[in-house]
């Protein structure tokens, strides 16, 4: 009886743990694939705001960015 109780728990830790590194994994993968902001992106916005942006301000920007991911 408490042999199953302990198979149970260690099941139950055992999953989450794995699961957790599971979704990890795929979250980090997804987002190298998929980056949240690209080039184009901030293209758009500065222009949206009225500015015409150097290639060196996007890559400021994108460097800021990445850091903070």
């Amino acid at each position: 009886m408490i042999w199953d109780i302990l198979y149970v728990v260690i099941g139950l830790i055992v999953g989450l743990i794995a699961g957790f590194l599971i979704a990890k994994h795929v979250f980090k993968k997804q987002l190298k694939e998929n980056p949240p902001i690209s080039e184009e992106m901030i293209k758009t916005l500065m222009r949206g705001m009225g500015r015409q942006p150097s290639q060196k301000q996007v890559n400021q920007l994108m460097k800021q960015m990445q850091k903070y991911q």
